[in-house]
């Protein structure tokens, strides 16, 4: 059951950078039987997979057909990257209160981490290093309730966020950012920690707003408002 269950996470990890990467584009079928023989895995962890990628918001399931690659409707995630936003403030708040000299160590190694390799990766590895400080701050919360809830709003913008934050990539703002927010916490400062996280976050909606329209105008469709992430 285990080994089942890891295989179809290292299945859905693999879907995941597909869609990220535009390997599988907006609109696309994944079908079952296809896919699974493609990954050289049975039919039963790719079942399991793409359950996974449907709750996260980037497939589609269809009764009796094939699950489609999710279209990124603004709205949706608009309405999302708020909660985020909220949650992301809390977790640096109750962080300040609750993280361990632990926590903030692993914090600082995931900022070295990036500041010394942040041209030099791929930029979705470099994407998923960047979302694990954010995940790291709530799980530094102490709060189990708030780090499931911001992991399962983290998943369903994933794909937004990492068109948003491949175009604007740069090292120093990312780097300084999170640096900023680390301090904060350190200094166990609330209000700098809000402040912080706002500094960082506040773009997040645009940025994700004018992804949306380049992605759809590359189509050559108009921005879907009915195809939502999520659903």
């Amino acid at each position: 059951m285990h080994d089942d269950a890891t295989l179809a996470e290292q299945v859905a990890q693999q879907l995941r950078r597909s869609i990220l990467r535009g390997d599988l584009l907006p609109g696309e079928a994944v079908k079952e039987r296809d896919t699974a023989a493609a990954m050289g895995v049975s039919r039963t962890p790719m079942r399991e997979a793409i359950r996974i990628l449907s709750k996260e918001g980037l497939l589609v399931l269809r009764p009796s057909r094939s699950p489609i690659v999710a279209e990124l409707d603004f709205k949706s995630v608009s309405d999302q990257a708020e909660v985020l936003i909220a949650l992301e403030k809390l977790s640096a708040e109750l962080a300040c209160q609750n993280a361990t000299e632990e926590d903030l160590a692993h914090l600082q190694e995931i900022v070295d981490y990036m500041a010394a390799h942040f041209y030099e990766s791929d930029p979705l590895d470099m994407f998923e290093i960047d979302m694990s400080f954010h995940t790291s701050i709530a799980r530094a919360s102490h709060n189990q309730a708030l780090e499931e809830t911001h992991r399962a709003y983290l998943q369903r913008l994933w794909h937004a966020r990492y068109l948003a934050a491949r175009q604007r990539r740069n090292r120093e703002r990312v780097v300084t950012q999170h640096t900023v927010i680390l301090a904060a916490m350190r200094a166990r400062d609330v209000q700098a920690a809000r402040d912080a996280i706002d500094a960082h976050l506040w773009q997040l909606a645009e940025d994700i707003r004018q992804q949306i329209t380049m992605q759809s105008a590359q189509m050559g469709e108009e921005p879907t408002l009915s195809q939502k992430v999520g659903e």
